[in-house]
């Protein structure tokens, strides 16, 4: 049991290297500042054109969703950071980090959001281009605020992924959170920094879990 507690649960080693995986958990939060609300706004259009009564653009988005997400994070960041210098295209790892957790999580964010507006009757659509609405206008006043709210649950579970997948940017050396607690491991050469960084992302998500405990509760009510 001691050894357990030395190796895994050393708090003079969580304290020393408390300041690296703060600095970690920034990255993260930097990551997620610009996926989440890009990927939101990205998604949006994404099912907006796969929604749309034009058929060409229903047609341009069905390669876009299904390629991005059917590829995995991981091989597509590997593919932006390593395989598009070949190409002319060098990116920092942040910039690489960022792009490709954008493609994969604007094609789910996506799909989530067509599910929602697919959930909408067709004649409320009718019935607000009856009062004089644009198409433009009906979308966003009467059809995106209520499919939003029927896939707000499935939003912040794609969310929660979003925040869990940036644990893969350390595959291209960028210091996040998993990767600076890696690093502190490897120079204490003890398992601490790892658990330090599993109750980090645990203060950081289990709000958002126990939020969407509640929703989905709601909605299933």
């Amino acid at each position: 049991m001691d050894q357990l507690l030395d190796q895994f649960f050393n708090v003079a080693i969580m304290t020393k290297t408390f300041p690296l995986l703060l600095k970690g958990l920034v990255m993260t939060l930097k990551v997620c500042a610009i996926v989440v609300p890009v990927g939101l706004v990205a998604g949006l259009v994404a099912a907006l054109c796969a929604t749309s009564h034009r058929r060409w653009l229903r047609i341009m988005m069905v390669p876009y969703v299904d390629l991005f997400r059917a590829v995995p994070p991981l091989v597509l960041l590997i593919f932006i950071h390593s395989g598009l210098p070949f190409a002319g295209i060098s990116l920092t790892p942040f910039q690489s980090v960022t792009l490709a957790f954008l493609l994969n999580n604007s094609a789910f964010y996506g799909e989530i959001y067509r599910a929602g507006i697919e959930s909408i009757g067709a004649g409320q659509r009718e019935a607000a281009r009856s009062t004089g609405l644009t198409a433009f206008q009906t979308n966003l006043y009467v059809i995106i605020p209520q499919a939003v709210r029927n896939v707000l649950p499935d939003l912040l579970s794609n969310t929660i992924e979003v925040v869990k997948l940036t644990s893969l940017a350390s595959v291209v050396a960028l210091p996040e959170l998993l990767y600076s607690a890696d690093m502190a491991r490897s120079i204490t050469f003890n398992a601490s920094p790892l658990v330090l960084a599993a109750a980090f992302y645990l203060v950081l998500l289990w709000p958002v879990v126990r939020l969407l405990s509640r929703l989905e509760r709601r909605v299933a009510g």
